[in-house]
């Protein structure tokens, strides 16, 4: 039993040497024996391409240590073609980089500003509240120690003013006016939405100065809320031609739509001045602004078409005139005469 145990030992020993033998040296490589297929071909093929592949690494590697000792001579030379060829693809990257920068910018507010669902809050909104937010507009509050709540929607205040302009319509059409070229709606719309969203912005710039609590959606929600009276008014006394009629109207249904809106502002404003300033700027625009459009609407709009156009001067007609009795006589006598000569 001890005498195979010995020889086993002595053989183990005598493949450990062999293995020492096979790493030392610098060319040398150590094969695994185990990780080689059986079923790939012969073992020395194997080690015949791996012999072939450590050659073709040696001959690179050599080539490279000889192109960079040659490059001592040209080395200013390559270095500046290789400083250029950096800069140039730097440069390109950065160009593209800085296009698509720009690109994204440019797609992501196309559509920012081309979704219509950004606008869907502002104009979802019920009928019946609609309904009862034209009522709430004739109905001063009283109450101003808290402030009130506005409607942040722009539905009923945009339909208010497109029926303000149907109505200027009507009444252009029911005065008599001629219009030519079609400039009538142009006028009316630009009067109306002009009115709207300049008197708004003028008093959020106020509001915002006198330190008032209100946002401009808000200020655009008021305001053409405070229209739904002077599209009553308006229609009334374009098919009743009263003036006293019209002068009643006038303070009773568009005074409290504008107290309604003062309300509003001054339960969001601290300060009596602020108040005094904020309230009596808006409630003198909003009712002057009714009287412009009853009296003097139709007369600039009148204005501007003859200064554009010209005035509106009949077609010359053609009308019978009679011959003077110098020219009948002249006519009998060369009649005359000619008779006697025959």
């Amino acid at each position: 039993m001890s005498a195979p145990e010995g020889n086993k030992n002595t053989n183990t020993e005598a493949w450990g040497g062999f293995d020492d033998n096979l790493i030392q040296g610098s060319g040398s490589a150590v094969i695994d024996m185990e990780n080689m297929d059986d079923t790939s071909g012969s073992s020395f093929e194997d080690m015949g391409e791996m012999h072939q592949r450590m050659k073709e690494e040696e001959e690179v590697a050599a080539e490279a240590a000889a192109t960079e000792e040659d490059g001592g001579d040209g080395g200013d030379d390559g270095e500046f073609l290789g400083m250029k060829g950096i800069k140039g693809q730097l440069g390109r990257q950065v160009a593209d980089e800085v296009w698509r920068a720009g690109k994204r910018q440019a797609s992501k507010a196309f559509n920012l500003y081309a979704n219509i669902d950004i606008l869907r809050p502002y104009f979802d909104v019920e009928p019946i509240q609609v309904r009862n937010r034209l009522i709430e507009s004739m109905i001063p509050v009283r109450m101003v120690n808290f402030p009130q709540k506005i409607a942040g929607e722009l539905y009923g205040p945009m339909m208010l003013v497109f029926t303000l302009v149907a109505i200027l319509l009507h009444g252009m059409k029911t005065s008599g006016t001629i219009i030519r070229e079609g400039t009538l709606m142009g006028t009316a719309i630009g009067t109306c939405f002009g009115y709207w969203l300049g008197v708004s912005s003028f008093i959020y710039f106020l509001a915002y100065l006198c330190n008032a609590q209100i946002t401009m959606l808000q200020m655009l929600s008021l305001l053409g809320y405070g229209l739904f009276g002077h599209c009553v008014v308006l229609l009334v006394t374009y098919n009743v031609h009263f003036h006293s009629l019209f002068y009643i109207l006038w303070l009773v249904i568009g005074g409290l739509s504008t107290l309604r809106m003062v309300a509003a502002l001054i339960s969001r404003t601290v300060g009596q001045t602020p108040r005094l300033i904020l309230c009596g700027t808006l409630a003198a625009l909003h009712m002057l602004f009714l009287l412009y459009l009853h009296f003097a609407y139709h007369k600039i709009v009148e204005g501007i078409l003859d200064t554009l156009e010209g005035p509106n001067v009949p077609p010359i007609q053609r009308v019978a005139r009679d011959l003077p009795d110098v020219a009948a006589s002249l006519v009998n006598g060369t009649v005359k005469s000619l008779g006697i000569s025959q």
